[in-house]
């Protein structure tokens, strides 16, 4: 503390220092300071940390009103404070109570300065944004832009897939044995890496712990851009200070490269300590003055504020007037596929099942392509449980004379299901998808499909599938977007469609990354719009992210004449509203529009069947028609309906069902006690049959089969298989490529010489390794690639955005560096040899030809004294 000097003939030393405050006005909370005389964050005199939901003002309102309670109580309640803003939703509000805006990184690097001189970086996550700040030789930020993957709201994304909290999260990790690569560049996109390890069994802690891993990942190499984390490292914000394990992921992946870690004692104050540092500003840049106010001349002005004009755009309303929703009803509540029931049923029927990422869906299809049972349902997170109960709930319910005569399974869980169950056939997804639109709409052009946490677009031409679209790094704006924030507003998806068809006014919310969407709509809120028109700016939020981001339509005429629309989002009358409107065409909603996967399987397995007759020797087909049959006739049985065996010796196995004594043949899928015992184990373990080792999930039935994920191929999925006897060229020419027989240490006149195992050494290793072999090298070649070689350069990667080839080139480097080899050649190659003739242009990709140059100015090992790294630009074309 400053000592005041009272007697009038001293000149005090110093003069008291203000009160000074400080707001950090994050994306998702509101963190406040109040500093006296001393500057150290251990003597304020008050400090909180509180979640704004959206309503800043109000939040803010709140803790100045606490403020002024302590202040009160020490009996200094009208003195005036001196007060600062910082932080990514401070600005605004800054402008509007003039008072100063401190810029976060200068806030941060004032109080660690203040607190830690020795730091070297400060890694910061907070609510939607993450920073890397390297605070010498001086400081530099490096933060998120247009995608929030891997912050706090991503982690409270995942925590809710995993039924917890960002806590229970935290306590989940601790237990972790397995780590799982997860995406987490987007929080809806994680989800498909995540929905399937929990369908298949994975350990939650596994998962809890996958996801930490990825955080970090995604903030070293998306963020550090190639300047490398070394030092001493602060760890700031909410999510670093409140989770352990996630900490602990950053510390995994820069073991090694750090000196020391420090979490301060209240890291998740530190830019509101710097801003309160800052407070006693009196002017700025731009020559605005500043004063101290009260705490209640501060309070009186933020209560004036809710007087402010919104600023939120909005979008046409979707039914202008009566009329044009009346003949958009007329439109699209019809049927376009007739539904029946099992009543009277008989004969063969065909089960189509597709187990998507969250839901499963199931038609049964009688001989004239009619769904007779159709089921739409949550998978409740065990995709192979609900579709147990599907088959036990038609096989109940299927009238005597009528069977299943096959079956098909499509979607995720597709692998899984149809082992489990020993369903005849699967197809995959886009096929079912357009067989269904086909049926629905004969002569479809364009079929575009939301699901739940995926969107496909199938371009057709002639009654063929000429391009496929799907979304890849980015699923802003499926199902579950619509979904997320339909819970949040404590709406059903029924609810939520009826409040944005009421809307006038909707709101222009882009089609942004889903966890920055959120800051969006609160934002809205906070402006007054309505639910109404804030759903209906959801929906279109959906479709443009649809159209511009997975589509990319220039024009609207590219989808041709013949539109289908599908999946459960479309669902939504306001998404199917918003598409017409956007795309200016009219278009055709299938009444079992979330059924069309199941009902594209089905038909699949129509297509695919074949009936022998026990009294005739012919193969009667789906349509009719008869064939001879190659194959013997079926064994004869007593005729009893429903009554299942199967054919013997038969090669394959086939099933027949005795109808009116008439044998026919019957879909192997389980039935009986067979479904009713069925059970499985899940197992892990690693495949070791080549150098990825890939982290299988096996999944052992109780009659011995077994379904294999996790595998990158055939050979992983079953162990016990044998490798084919044609020859793998693949492999032949990998080995002709790189399998060579380098120079003895005696014969290599001019010592060693590394050549990265990257890109165009694919093509034009054997070529350099003959050229420096003649000349006197010892070549050496870096390992194989793989993840954790991958990892080991992953902070010398100057962009997130280059292909994943480049990203290995890195660890390559890195790898003949850590061998002691201290000549590196990697040269530039723009044109290749032109070993066709007549071609347009034999030229490299520019980023295979120009990337040695990257690599040499973003790793700072091959700049030391003893290396020399060697990057010619050579042209093979040239004589």
């Amino acid at each position: 503390m400053v000592d005041i000097v009272t007697d009038a003939s001293v000149k005090p030393a110093s003069h008291p220092k203000p009160l000074r405050v400080g707001l950090d006005i994050g994306s998702t909370t509101v963190k406040a300071v109040v500093l006296d005389q001393s500057d150290s964050l251990k003597d304020t005199l008050f400090s909180d940390y509180r979640r704004h939901h959206a309503n800043v003002r109000a939040t803010v309102a709140g803790l100045l009103a606490d403020i002024h309670k302590k202040l009160v109580e020490l009996g200094r309640g009208d003195e005036p404070i001196r007060l600062s803003i910082t932080g990514s939703g401070g600005l605004a509000l800054a402008d509007n109570l003039h008072v100063p805006f401190i810029q976060e990184v200068i806030a941060e690097t004032e109080a660690i300065d203040k607190e830690y001189p020795q730091a070297d970086v400060i890694i910061e996550l907070g609510g939607e944004d993450a920073k890397i700040t390297y605070l010498k030789p001086t400081p530099e930020q490096r933060m998120n832009g247009s995608c929030a993957g891997g912050t706090g709201a991503f982690i409270d994304q995942m925590s809710t897939l995993l039924d917890t909290d960002a806590a229970g999260l935290n306590e989940m990790a601790k237990s972790y044995e397995n780590l799982y690569p997860i995406a987490s560049r987007c929080g809806v996109f994680a989800k498909t890496d995540l929905q399937p390890l929990i369908n298949d069994g994975a350990a939650k802690p596994d998962l809890a712990a996958s996801i930490f891993t990825a955080v970090a990942t995604q903030t070293i190499a998306g963020l550090a851009s190639g300047r490398p984390i070394h030092g001493t490292v602060i760890f700031l914000g909410g999510p670093l200070f409140f989770m352990s394990e996630l900490r602990a992921a950053f510390q995994r992946a820069l073991e090694g490269k750090v000196d020391e870690f420090i979490v301060p004692t209240d890291a998740h104050l530190y830019v509101a300590y710097g801003s309160a540092l800052q407070a006693d500003t009196d002017s700025d840049d731009q020559g605005h003055h500043f004063k101290a106010y009260t705490c209640d001349e501060i309070l009186k002005r933020l209560d004036e504020l809710k007087n402010l004009p919104s600023n939120t755009p909005t979008m046409p309303p979707l039914f202008p007037t009566e009329a044009d929703r009346e003949d958009f009803n007329k439109r699209h509540h019809k049927e376009h596929i007739h539904i029946g029931t099992l009543e009277g049923a008989h004969g063969p029927h065909f089960l189509g099942i597709d187990a998507g990422s969250t839901t499963i869906k199931a038609t049964l299809v009688n001989d004239d392509r009619e769904i007779v049972w159709s089921s739409y349902a949550n998978n409740e997170g065990s995709p192979l449980t609900a579709a147990i109960n599907i088959v036990k709930k038609i096989q109940s319910e299927l009238p005597e004379g009528a069977w299943i005569a096959r079956s098909c399974a499509t979607g995720y869980g597709e692998g899984l299901i149809t082992t489990g169950l020993h369903l005849d056939e699967g197809v995959v997804e886009t096929m079912a998808h357009y067989r269904g639109a086909e049926m629905v709409s004969p002569g479809v052009t364009a079929v575009i499909d939301i699901g739940g946490q995926d969107m496909k677009y199938l371009a057709i031409t002639d009654g063929v599938i000429d391009s496929i679209a799907v979304n890849e790094a980015c699923s802003s704006g499926c199902g579950s977007f619509l979904q997320t924030f339909a819970m949040s507003m404590g709406l059903t998806i029924q609810e939520f469609t009826q409040k944005a068809l009421a809307s006038t006014h909707p709101v222009d919310l882009g089609s942004r990354c889903t966890v920055f969407m959120n800051s969006s709509v609160k934002q809205a809120q906070k402006e007054g719009a309505s639910i109404e028109d804030i759903a209906a700016g959801l929906c279109y939020s959906v479709v443009r992210n649809a159209l511009y981001k997975v589509i990319k339509l220039r024009d609207s005429g590219e989808l041709g004449d013949t539109v289908v629309v599908q999946g459960g989002t479309f669902l939504n009358d306001a998404v199917l509203r918003a598409f017409e409107l956007l795309t200016e065409r009219q278009v055709t909603r299938p009444n079992i529009a979330g059924l069309m996967g199941a009902f594209g399987a089905a038909l699949t397995a129509r297509m695919h069947y074949q009936d022998e007759a026990d009294h005739l020797d012919v193969v009667v087909k789906a349509d009719g028609s008869e064939e001879q049959s190659e194959a013997e006739p079926a064994l004869k049985s007593e005729p009893k309906a429903a009554a299942f065996k199967k054919t013997e010796p038969a090669k394959p196995e086939v099933h027949v069902v005795v109808v009116d004594g008439v044998t026919h043949t019957a879909s192997s899928i389980l039935t009986g006690d067979a479904l009713d015992n069925m059970s499985m184990t899940t197992e892990r373990d690693v495949c070791k049959l080549c150098q990825n080792h890939c982290k299988l999930t096996i999944t052992t039935f109780s009659d011995g089969s077994r379904f294999v994920t996790g595998n990158r191929c055939e050979r992983g999925g079953d162990a016990k298989k044998k490798r084919s006897d044609r020859p793998n060229l693949y492999d032949y020419k990998y080995k002709r490529c790189f399998a060579y027989r380098r120079l003895t240490d005696k014969k290599a006149t001019r010592g060693e010489i590394g050549i990265p195992r990257a890109l165009n050494m694919y093509e034009n290793y054997p070529f350099w390794f003959t050229l420096l072999t003649s000349l006197g090298f010892k070549v050496m070649i870096s390992g194989r690639s793989s993840h954790e070689l991958f990892e080991t350069g992953i902070e010398s990667i100057a962009s997130e955005n280059i292909c994943y080839p480049a990203k290995l080139v890195h660890g390559h480097i890195k790898w003949l560096i850590n061998k002691g080899i201290k000549t590196i050649f990697y040269p530039c190659v723009s044109y290749e040899e032109n070993l066709v003739p007549n071609t347009d242009n034999h030229y490299n990709c520019p980023v295979v030809a120009n990337y040695p140059l990257v690599v040499g100015a973003n790793m700072p090992e091959l700049r030391e004294d003893d290396v020399r790294y060697m990057h010619p630009y050579f042209q093979p074309c040239q004589p």
